[in-house]
């Protein structure tokens, strides 16, 4: 499925860029931010959120890596980005104009999301996307100048009822090296879709990726974002709605890769979601674990992401994200974005993920759209403190293709650390690479590859690294609101 000319349209593209040096420059050492962390590399790929429309759309979106190369989602597909925290480079872009595009990574092998329904004229990799598809496309990523769309797993017609027009929003990937294959939780964020999806992708085919199975949610609509750890703690937790679920998906609290074990609900007093009132107006966004898997961190997207949520004058609740006990979903503590952003700035908690440290320590590191970047230590989870941040100012507004003058949307849309820099997807300008200089994050260990929602391994006791990742055996007790048989 590879499409012809592609050197000759990469070629084009490149050109493209270079017309906008402005939009795209490397400003992100200009920012207000602490000492302590420094502005390194910079690869750009300029773009704007309103605009353009949905066909031109091309923003950067969410991360994943592999050695020393980053993948980089946007809204048109996916760049590879040799990942040199000093100079990255790009080395190829691959179109797939479907919207988010969130993606992951497993050695030779992408799938990537594609989120609502394609209209009439829509292509991924050459190819023409039938019309209403939802779902994934995997591509082949061998050659790295230029990947190969190999199969899709269509999500939008299924014969089943409960998997109808649901699409794919956000991708969770854990390996089930016991059958060989890569599975995937699919999360739709919209609703009534009140389900995680189940994806397989055979390892040494994946052109046959297929859909396994749907997991229910518990009192929750539909789910935006899971995170997984697996090793000695094999647990999802789903940021669902105003309800996140945890799952046990192997080991001593039962369940399977394949089919999660549902355990307990967590929900926050102001994290809801009812239609026309204002100050009920998000849903739990994202989902992670501290690499022992004793604490959950979730954050939430109040006014979906586009609206200024951490104004002075706003709700604590509205700019925090929360800490809970792993076991029970026991509350712990909260962190509270300590810096006002402006009317002009959407803000949210919104992506993030914690450093592996061998000193057991708790840091995350997070992206929230127009509040940049930060990094908080919460060892202690009922006293959070932050030990550095990278701020933009305010994007100035644009003209939407209706006319309409609107703020644009921009900011970080994630931030992740990886092998002791953090990498941050700027929705509008490009990729952004900071060192922190900071004794907290000393120690943390080197990975060979890195999909953020996912933990392949934990730390634990003496913060040694797990022998084996167990995928899917073994029983324990369950704590927290019980599991009475599967809803249907």
């Amino acid at each position: 499925m590879r499409r012809p000319l592609r050197p000759l349209v990469l070629g084009m593209l490149a050109i493209g860029l270079l017309a906008f040096p402005l939009a795209a420059g490397a400003d992100h050492a200009t920012r207000p931010h602490t000492p302590n962390i420094k502005a390194l590399g910079h690869s750009p790929h300029p773009a704007s959120f309103f605009g353009a429309t949905s066909e031109e759309r091309n923003v950067n979106s969410d991360l994943a890596f592999w050695g020393k190369l980053v993948f980089h989602g946007n809204y048109d597909g996916f760049r590879i980005i040799k990942g040199s925290p000093g100079n990255p480079k790009e080395i190829s872009w691959t179109h797939c104009n479907g919207d988010q595009g969130d993606i992951v990574v497993w050695k030779k092998i992408l799938v990537r999301s594609w989120n609502s329904p394609a209209p009439e004229g829509r292509f991924c990799d050459g190819e023409p996307v039938p019309v209403g598809f939802e779902g994934f496309h995997v591509f082949d990523i061998s050659n790295v100048r230029d990947p190969e769309l190999v199969g899709s797993v269509e999500l939008s017609a299924r014969p089943e009822a409960d998997a109808f027009g649901c699409g794919s929003h956000t991708a969770t990937a854990v390996p089930d090296r016991e059958n060989n294959r890569l599975l995937i939780y699919n999360q739709t964020s919209g609703g009534p879709c009140p389900f995680v999806g189940i994806i397989q992708v055979p390892l040494d085919d994946p052109a046959g990726a297929s859909f396994v199975r749907n997991e229910p949610l518990v009192e929750a609509g539909a789910a935006h974002d899971c995170g997984a750890i697996l090793g000695k703690v094999m647990l999802l937790a789903c940021a669902a709605h105003d309800h996140a679920n945890v799952f046990s998906i192997g080991g001593a609290g039962g369940g399977t890769l394949e089919d999660p074990e549902f355990l307990y609900t967590i929900t926050e007093p102001g994290v809801c979601n009812e239609p026309g009132n204002p100050l009920c107006n998000g849903n739990w966004h994202s989902a992670s674990f501290t690499w022992d898997g004793k604490v959950i961190i979730l954050g939430w997207e109040p006014g979906g992401g586009a609206a200024p949520e951490c104004e002075a004058t706003d709700p604590d609740v509205k700019k925090s994200m929360f800490f809970y006990d792993a076991e029970d979903g026991t509350k712990l503590g909260q962190w509270t974005l300590p810096r006002p952003q402006s009317a002009e700035e959407n803000c949210t908690i919104h992506n993030y993920n914690t450093v592996p440290l061998k000193s057991g320590r708790y840091v995350v590191v997070s992206g929230n759209y127009q509040a940049g970047t930060w990094v908080t230590e919460f060892t202690d989870p009922a006293n959070p403190r932050t030990i550095a941040w990278s701020d933009p100012p305010p994007l100035g507004q644009v003209t939407t293709p209706t006319g309409e003058v609107v703020n644009e949307l921009g900011g970080a849309w994630s931030t992740y650390w990886y092998n002791n820099f953090l990498w941050e997807s700027e929705i509008t300008k490009g990729l952004n690479v900071f060192r922190v200089s900071d004794k907290s994050l000393a120690g943390a260990k080197r990975l060979s590859h890195l999909n953020p929602q996912t933990q392949e391994f934990s730390l634990h006791k003496k913060f040694k690294k797990d022998k084996k990742d167990k995928d899917d055996k073994g029983k324990k007790g369950k704590k927290g609101k019980k599991k009475k048989g599967k809803r249907p």
